[in-house]
């Protein structure tokens, strides 16, 4: 499999990327999930909405801003800094600031956090699905040499495609979730836990394949970040489990 060309379309001189469609698409996608099974988890349509409308930009420059972090050396203005047209989304960055966000406007609307993080974290890993197609047009966020039969061309060489391991890993983790634990999950957060901690074990164990890691010193970032977020989701979970069980299944 070759790298495809990034260019999805131009329109009056303005290239659109693939990396962008996918996004959107994925985010349109998402939305219409949520709006339907917002009343599974006690969230009113308005009140979705109104929180979608915060979460998603700042979602957005979350990814941004923790990707630029983590790879200044390689920007050196602001205008740089802010093209995202090219790729460089961390969805880490993008997921807490979202966590953020929905926590402050849930907040200040006097609504359930964890119904909504849970609700929004039910479908999040389609979106993620759908939006790792882009680093396959981009040509980013690959692994290492390989000479498996799925493997990938990128710069005259086969390499693992790690964004299809993601892909696929999502793709599962979404029907888990959304079918299967929102129909039968018994407490307030056992959603979000099980996203937080079933992701970071696949984003461990692709990372350590990838080539392109953020780092923190010696350390894959995102492999140090999945092990804190993999402990922490064990504990809440069973914390959230005595704390906030819901009255009957769903």
């Amino acid at each position: 499999m070759r790298q495809p060309n990034p260019i999805a379309f131009t329109i009056a001189g303005l290239e659109i990327r693939w990396y962008g469609v996918l996004i959107a698409a994925a985010m349109c996608l998402c939305m219409l999930i949520l709006t339907r099974r917002a009343p599974k988890h006690g969230i009113s349509e308005d009140d979705l909405l109104d929180t979608c409308i915060w979460m998603l930009p700042i979602g957005v420059i979350g990814a941004r801003a923790y990707y630029v972090l983590f790879n200044h050396s390689m920007y050196h203005t602001l205008g740089q800094a802010l093209n995202i047209r090219n790729g460089g989304l961390a969805i880490h960055g993008g997921i807490i600031f979202a966590i953020v966000t929905v926590i402050l406007v849930c907040r200040h609307k006097k609504i359930s956090t964890l119904n909504m993080l849970d609700l929004i974290m039910s479908a999040l890993p389609l979106g993620q699905a759908i939006g790792r197609w882009g680093n396959f047009f981009n040509g980013e966020a690959h692994g290492g040499p390989t000479d498996l039969p799925w493997g990938i061309w990128v710069d005259g060489m086969k390499v693992h495609p790690t964004f299809l391991y993601e892909s696929i890993w999502c793709l599962l983790l979404f029907i888990l979730l959304s079918w299967w634990i929102s129909n039968r999950h018994s407490f307030s957060g056992q959603i979000l836990c099980l996203y937080g901690a079933l992701y970071s074990v696949e984003r461990f164990a692709v990372e350590a394949l990838r080539t392109d890691s953020l780092m923190i010193g010696p350390f894959k970032q995102a492999q140090v970040l999945s092990l804190v977020v993999i402990i922490t989701c064990i504990i809440l979970y069973n914390f959230f489990r005595k704390k906030y069980p819901l009255k009957e299944s769903k």
